[in-house]
């Protein structure tokens, strides 16, 4: 049982339960091997701090490199004697640790700041300023926690200084949004409450399947433990908080495949919060599909597609670290023939605005000219993507050229449209490599996925091997292709 409750615990925590049990008491060699892109997310957080305090302007502190003791002992001096700025200090209180990046004097007391080499944000937009990011909130809430058990805290809005150069503060006391009344300070009390019973083994948790699990070095063996427990959370859709407040009644797929739903009813609504009949219906049919042997994927609704004599199949391939996106790769099919198939590719050979300009004109003037066409996507990614970069290069493609390409009359989202609305699939998710997958496609990469090709971009990058830019190539053509597999298979 570990002697303090730290930041790294908490942010583990939102992350998922599960894996803060795992960390703390599971059988380390049952662990998957680090991914190379947590290890890169690592290296570039890593530096991209190094390289906002060296550009600092201002004096500072800096107790980087210390010992955890000596570390704690000089910060409390420097509070002390006031200090205006510390960098990578040491705090605790209690059974609290924190290891803020910075500590800023203000007024009589201290705030504190992480430096992240991500957005401050979550969910920015042309319709949305963007919140809070849960992760972060915590973090910052249990250094501000330890400030005022000290009696040296300046207030409850500690702040993030982020990968876009900004200083975006957090107010502890605001609500987490209009659905969530409740203030990011209760959330951290919640969450650190939580933390501590797991801690000490009065609160277990259960694994759930879920997008986080990707990058996860507990994936493989939660997997395991899922399946064997055939845990509801393998119905798509059917997330952990559902789970829990269900499983009091149906504790795996099977049971929910064969149970009688009148008795969860409770007049209009079921007895499930959040979860309503015609829902509770939708994972019971799910939950039949994985249960019968032989199962297959079937249509909900008709499906009337756009016509054209030419067909895109449409994937971009981004570093969100780099803010780029370095590649627009297409697919292009004529006359549903596949003998007519021919991969064409927009690269950014270099991270910067002019090489991405450049590869979103051609990718552009590549549409225009295969027109009329239908554009097939999957996710609103590349939609989101395209208009972001629309509004960054105006002169490329007008807000009237983003809205004609992504016409409805002739651009599908594959998944939002089809899959999700009108198909169900015995799989236990809807990802784009789960169902091309089904259909029997595969990759060519022996590990493919859009986290890893970051990775690859930034080799290619650093060492121009041809080799690795071939590999990055390929993968986004399998995907495209992957995409014309799913198509094919939903109309056959």
């Amino acid at each position: 049982m570990p002697d303090k409750l730290s930041a790294n615990m908490l942010y583990n925590y939102v992350k998922c339960p599960h894996r803060l049990t795992l960390d703390l008491f599971g059988d380390y060699s049952k662990r998957d091997p680090i991914s190379v892109f947590v290890k890169l997310l690592w290296e570039k957080g890593t530096d991209f701090e190094k390289q906002v305090i060296e550009n600092l302007q201002i004096p500072f502190l800096d107790l980087h490199s210390y010992s955890k003791i000596e570390k704690e002992k000089r910060t409390k001096e420097a509070i002390y004697n006031g200090v205006e700025l510390i960098y990578s200090g040491r705090i605790g209180a209690g059974n609290l640790i924190g290891e803020p990046d910075l500590l800023r004097r203000d007024g009589n007391g201290y705030i504190s700041g992480d430096i992240k080499s991500g957005s401050g944000l979550e969910g920015e937009s042309d319709l949305s300023e963007g919140k809070p990011k849960p992760h972060y909130a915590v973090q910052l809430a249990l250094y501000t926690d330890i400030l005022e058990r000290l009696d040296v805290s300046a207030g409850r809005n500690p702040f993030i200084w982020d990968i876009h150069g900004r200083e975006i503060e957090y107010d502890l006391n605001s609500p987490q949004n209009t659905r969530k009344p409740e203030s990011w300070w209760t959330k951290y009390t919640n969450c650190l409450e939580a933390v501590s019973k797991i801690a000490n083994h009065d609160l277990k948790t259960l694994p759930a399947y879920s997008g986080n699990c990707k990058l996860c070095h507990w994936r493989t063996y939660c997997l395991k433990c899922l399946r064997k427990a055939n845990d509801l959370t393998l119905i798509p859709e059917l997330g952990r908080r559902t789970r829990d407040v269900m499983s009091s009644y149906l504790g795996s797929v099977a049971e929910l495949a064969q149970a009688n739903l009148n008795q969860f009813q409770k007049g209009k609504r079921t007895i499930f919060p959040r979860v309503g009949r015609d829902t509770l219906q939708k994972f019971q049919e799910r939950a039949i599909l994985l249960s019968k042997r032989g199962s297959k994927p079937y249509l909900k609704d008709q499906i009337t597609l756009p016509e054209a004599p030419t067909e895109l199949f449409f994937d971009i391939e981004t570093d969100p670290m780099r803010d780029i996106c370095y590649l627009h790769g297409f697919l292009e099919r004529r006359n549903r023939d596949t003998n007519t198939e021919r991969y064409v590719a927009f690269f950014s050979d270099q991270p910067n605005e002019q090489e991405e300009k450049l590869a979103f004109r051609q990718a552009w003037e590549f549409i225009q000219k295969s027109m009329p066409c239908v554009i097939y996507y999957y996710s609103s990614y590349e939609k989101t993507q395209w208009k972001k970069l629309q509004g960054k290069y105006p002169d490329v493609m007008s807000e009237d050229d983003i809205v004609k390409m992504f016409n409805p009359e002739y651009a599908v989202d594959l998944y939002h449209d089809v899959v999700k609305k009108k198909t169900e699939w015995p799989t236990n998710d809807y990802s784009i490599k789960t169902l091309a997958s089904y259909l029997g496609f595969r990759w060519r990469d022996e590990s493919p996925s859009g986290a890893e090709s970051i990775e690859w971009y930034h080799r290619w990058v650093e060492t121009g091997d041809v080799n690795i830019k071939t590999r990055i190539l390929k993968y986004n053509e399998d995907d495209c292709i992957a995409t014309r597999v799913l198509l094919d298979g939903i109309c056959c």
